[in-house]
């Protein structure tokens, strides 16, 4: 009889030790997380700054051109700048944009026929892929070489703004080398990390602005394959303006609402971000199928 006391008084602290060693582990996730939302904070702080700060230099630098075309002109004639003029203002813009475009991920040095740029690719905090520019100020405004991908429309986004706004060049192709970037790493991210619930090979195109991928969703002891068919629309967005999840036929009717609510969740948050929370409510659905609320701890 005692030794079955003993047995029940061990089982009870093995049973607390056990829930001390959850809630020091639940403790550490919780500071954790708080940990990484105050650097989230201060990361979106710094990005308010830098932006501020961008287009306050873009200000001056627009009334820097302005004053200098008002003089060169001047010296000459009232209408038509010199040509040394407009080559000295063409020096002094591209200075400028080396300093302005530094803050935003784009940097560069002077060359002797123009500048070489450097676009510099993130998403999240995270460093991502650099893209070079050589570009020509010489007689006229041209790319000379470039490592831009070939499915980037590098061609068309030039002829519109190359000559009559390069800061505008810049900026458009920027946003669209890091909408590609982000979404190849969104796609990288979903391969890496839940390869054991896709089903397949995840297919995507060069632009990766199409992904379609199978993957495994659980209910009631079973696993139903989800079919998921991402479309970005909007070639400088690293969201989709398009996300269709279906499920196979046999799958229980409830899954249709777990579809829709799957679809809406790719549409709002990263590709990897949104498995994230599939896998956190089915480990909060499991939890709660083994300790219903009101059952003896």
């Amino acid at each position: 009889m005692e030794e079955r006391k003993a047995y029940s008084q061990d089982g009870v602290l093995a049973h607390l030790e056990m829930l001390e060693a959850q809630a020091h582990e639940l403790a550490l996730k919780q500071e954790e997380k708080e940990q990484q939302e105050e650097k989230l904070a201060g990361l979106k702080a710094r990005v308010q700054e830098l932006r501020a700060r961008r287009d306050e230099l873009r200000a001056k630098l627009e009334l820097q051109q302005k004053r200098l075309l008002e003089n060169g002109g001047a010296e000459t004639h009232p209408e038509q700048p010199s040509a040394r003029a407009v080559l000295e203002w063409k020096i002094k813009s591209v200075k400028a944009l080396l300093q302005l475009f530094y803050l935003t991920g784009i940097s560069g040095k002077l060359t002797k026929r123009g500048v070489c740029f450097c676009i510099s690719t993130a998403y999240e905090g995270t460093y991502l892929e650099s893209y070079y520019l050589d570009v020509l100020t010489k007689p006229e405004v041209q790319i000379q070489r470039h490592s831009v991908p070939i499915f980037i429309p590098l061609e068309q986004i030039a002829k519109k703004y190359l000559q009559t706004d390069i800061r505008r060049f810049l900026s458009v192709l920027s946003d669209h080398l890091n909408a590609y970037a982000a979404r190849r790493y969104q796609a990288d991210q979903l391969q890496e990390r839940f390869s054991d619930r896709l089903e397949g090979t995840l297919q995507r195109n060069s632009l990766c602005n199409l992904l379609v991928f199978h993957y495994n969703v659980p209910s009631d002891g079973r696993s139903f394959l989800f079919t998921a068919r991402l479309l970005y629309a909007d070639p400088c967005c690293s969201l989709p303006t398009e996300a269709i999840v279906s499920c196979t036929p046999d799958a229980p009717a409830a899954l249709a609402e777990v579809a829709a609510a799957h679809s809406d969740a790719f549409r709002r948050v990263a590709l990897h971000k949104a498995f994230d929370s599939f896998s956190k409510a089915e480990e909060t659905q499991d939890e709660a199928l083994i300790s219903p609320p009101g059952s003896p701890q």
